[in-house]
């Protein structure tokens, strides 16, 4: 499982930033965060303690569906599928359609964050 690098900095900054390596003026540097929040409140929310379980629970178990899932979390599937939708954004987990399910795939696990 790979590490994800997370940067913190202001909307405005990381906004900026997009568009100055859009012109080509900024070319990102290797090590430098891919996944940007505005604030430490906002990644905080994204990787709860709750979040963070989860993601190790899918890593572990590797569940076929949300329904899986579901059952082994205890969460409602429409919880876990908003949940997860958010991680997909940034992201820590892949939701593979496959045929009328979805299986959930987690990319990262450990995390390091960068504040600008």
């Amino acid at each position: 499982m790979k590490k994800i690098v997370i940067g913190i900095m202001s909307q405005d900054n990381i906004r900026n930033r997009v568009l100055a390596i859009a012109r080509g003026e900024y070319k990102s540097r290797k090590n430098e965060p891919k996944v940007w929040f505005p604030s430490m409140k906002s990644v905080a929310e994204v990787l709860s303690d709750n979040n963070r379980a989860l993601l190790k629970m899918i890593a572990e178990i590797q569940p076929e569906s949300l329904t899986e899932l579901a059952d082994a979390t205890g969460r409602q599937p429409s919880n876990l599928s908003r949940t997860l939708k958010t991680m997909e954004h940034y992201g820590f987990v892949e939701l593979k359609r496959k045929n009328k399910s979805v299986k959930p795939i987690v990319k990262a696990t450990e995390f390091e964050i960068h504040a600008a």
